[in-house]
């Protein structure tokens, strides 16, 4: 991550987290006894911002600045307003489409799903500000870009944002195995949303039952399921032949 995405020092990076700056992560110095590393952990709390405690071989190569034992990494996208994104998709569009994902920790997975998302018209990609992949240099990288390009929201539960979604007459879409149904027999001509789980456990079994449809995409060989990368991008080209063909 180049240094202009960095912020060092205790003061700086207390005022950042005071100005709900789009931080991504806290590095603090391990066993250090300066009570403001406590004073900037609850701050990072309060916004759901991962803290760790590192050691001090992690801050050697920062040594000509004057770091105090703090770094900050901050975001290199600015994330848009979650509610404001979907009330403007819904007054634009008669179907918009929504992508939320869940539990998605591989950079590399959520640079080629915000590639495809660009490249489908998603009109908003939705994170947890907690337990996600964040967007770095690398995801920069495998998006070729398009993360500069798509509205990214970052909320601090997706539950919330769900509820919301669905209050606003959002249809939300799981894609998930644990449904007889197939992709292909659901209907995307209207304001959706659709849910991708992560790479190991998929969409966590609470936020599932929040689905008001559920789809699966068939599978004819022996391996049991697609890279989350690429079955988001099934799904989302799904999407867009049915909207094209009016089907």
């Amino acid at each position: 991550m180049e240094d202009s995405h960095i912020i060092f020092g205790i003061h700086s990076v207390i005022e950042a987290l005071k100005q709900d700056k789009d931080i991504e992560k806290i590095n603090l110095l391990k066993d250090s006894d300066n009570p403001k590393l406590k004073e900037i952990e609850g701050l990072a709390k309060q916004s759901t911002i991962k803290v760790s405690y590192v050691p001090i071989q992690k801050f050697r190569k920062f040594e000509s600045f004057n770091h105090q034992g703090v770094i900050a990494y901050s975001s290199q996208i600015t994330y848009q307003n979650f509610e404001s994104i979907v009330e403007a998709s819904l007054e634009s569009k008669t179907a918009p489409l929504f992508l939320l994902l869940d539990g998605i920790t591989d950079v590399r997975n959520l640079g080629a799903i915000l590639r495809t998302a660009e490249c489908t018209g998603v009109d908003a990609v939705i994170l947890p500000k907690s337990g996600s992949a964040q967007v770095n240099n690398e995801t920069i990288k495998t998006s070729a870009g398009a993360a500069f390009h798509i509205p990214i929201c970052k909320v601090d539960h997706l539950k919330d944002a769900i509820f919301y979604l669905k209050s606003s007459g959002v249809e939300l879409i799981a894609a998930t195995e644990k449904t007889d149904h197939c992709i292909y027999e659901l209907n995307f001509n209207k304001p959706a949303a659709l849910i991708m789980g992560g790479e190991g456990d998929g969409i966590h079994p609470s936020i599932l039952k929040m689905a008001d449809q559920q789809g699966k995409l068939p599978l004819l060989g022996d391996i049991e399921s697609l890279n989350v990368s690429v079955a988001c991008g099934v799904i989302l080209y799904e999407a867009i032949r049915q909207k094209q063909f009016k089907l």
